[in-house]
């Protein structure tokens, strides 16, 4: 008997199908949506032929839509930046896929490195910068799917910001 639990399962749990959820076609919460990013992240077939680089303005390109949700790919030439804005109604998880970009909050500026994944809820301000020198390439995801970017004036950022932020998920 296992001293941590009364329960044991005799047999094979496969048959019984009943007991088993099916799997989803398509994510729901926040931690399948961090996990369809570290997929897509991880399968750079994915995404690596199509990124380009111009440096008149920001390049993005939607990758994958689905129920309620859609993926964007970025990329980031040395020092441009998104300006400081909000996302609307949508939450999201930003990873970054290559380099390094810097997010800009009211309560500061945090780096971000390769693999690093920052999730956030609706309401939430904040600005992505690549300070480095090198090109960046980062994933997003959106739910529900982006309809609006609002554009906030700094100074007006620490007031809507504050308070809203989630904490960064590294891999």
């Amino acid at each position: 008997m296992n001293s941590d639990s009364d329960l044991q399962i005799a047999g094979d749990i496969l048959e019984v199908p009943h007991l088993l959820q099916p799997a989803r076609e398509h994510p729901a919460t926040v931690a399948e949506f961090v996990g369809l990013a570290r997929a897509i992240a991880a399968d750079r077939s994915q995404w690596e032929h199509l990124v380009e680089y111009d440096a008149t303005s920001r390049w993005y390109h939607r990758l994958k839509t689905g129920p309620g949700y859609e993926v964007w790919l970025l990329s980031w030439v040395p020092g441009q930046g998104s300006g400081m804005h909000g996302h609307g109604r949508s939450s999201g998880v930003l990873t970054v896929l290559e380099g390094e970009l810097t997010e800009h909050t009211a309560r500061g500026a945090r780096a971000l490195d390769e693999g690093a994944q920052r999730v956030f809820a609706p309401g939430y301000v904040h600005e992505v910068v690549n300070d480095s020198l090198q090109p960046a390439v980062s994933l997003h995801v959106y739910h529900p799917g982006l309809t609006e970017m609002p554009m906030h004036a700094a100074q007006c950022a620490a007031a809507t910001a504050d308070g809203v932020a989630e904490d960064v998920v590294t891999a």
